[in-house]
């Protein structure tokens, strides 16, 4: 482990960790309820490969503040773009669920800062039936029962073989639900709507590969999405048989060959 840097925002901090290399920079983003040590199995693969790597903490979760006023996709771009230019970018962004939406809108925003996406169990548009779904998860979060629903429902997004570290990590992510306003800046994030990432998937000119868990719960049909998103963004899609909503916990070296390709495209 290194030690927990903070990247300061205009309304709080975001926490991170920093590994250095002699390579280019990769940024990875968790998604909502998880946290930067769900890419504890890849960070090793990405650091021994050469590359300079970042993980962070998305707003209220971790170690990053429960000050912000917004928890969405888009404000977890600019500070995916904010963290680039205090480690001296461009980056390489490597995004999980909502972590993907925000990488996307990055990319949008400041291709000279965005040379690849690696985009992990993508949310970059809103699923089919989602009011419905959005109305339904909310009511199944409600205090008091809400924390205990969420951890009942996370061993779905992680089928078959648990990776090393399992029972370590879910009650990490537990201890995160409890602390003092985690648990309602995670309520809020739950309200991001992926819209605004789908409508600048157009504008979107970096290189990128899409990495879907065969076994993802939270699409009806992850193949037919994942090749949708790989066919707005010209991307290379890469199915994960037996893996489920977290491809970097459970496929680390799937997607560290992944960012390696990205990279050996711009040498």
């Amino acid at each position: 482990m290194t030690d927990t840097r903070y990247l300061h925002r205009p309304e709080g901090r975001i926490a991170y960790e920093l590994w250095d290399g002699d390579g280019p920079l990769v940024i990875c983003s968790p998604g909502m309820g998880e946290l930067r040590q769900s890419y504890r199995l890849l960070t090793p693969k990405l650091v021994a490969a050469g590359y300079r790597v970042a993980v962070l903490d998305i707003r209220g979760h971790g170690d990053s503040d429960t000050s912000f006023a917004g928890y969405d996709d888009v404000a977890l771009a600019s500070d995916m773009l904010a963290l680039a230019d205090e480690l001296g970018g461009p980056a390489y962004l490597v995004g999980n669920s909502m972590g993907a939406g925000a990488a996307v809108i990055a990319a949008a925003d400041a291709p000279a800062k965005v040379p690849g996406l690696v985009l992990l169990g993508p949310f970059v548009r809103q699923p089919a039936g989602a009011a419905v779904l959005n109305l339904l998860f909310r009511i199944m979060l409600v205090r008091p029962w809400g924390p205990a629903a969420f951890l009942g429902y996370y061993p779905k997004w992680v089928p078959g073989t648990k990776p090393e570290g399992y029972p370590e990590h879910l009650a990490r992510v537990r201890d995160n639900l409890l602390r003092p306003g985690h648990w309602r800046a995670f309520v809020r994030t739950t309200r991001t709507s992926h819209e605004p990432a789908r409508q600048r998937l157009p504008e979107v000119s970096a290189p990128a590969v899409v990495l879907m868990g065969a076994a993802d719960v939270d699409w009806k049909d992850p193949a037919a999405e994942a090749h949708w998103i790989g066919e707005q963004l010209r991307a290379e899609v890469v199915m994960l048989p037996g893996v489920g909503h977290f491809p970097q916990a459970q496929a680390p070296e799937a997607v560290a060959a992944a960012v390696k390709r990205l990279v050996e495209r711009d040498s």
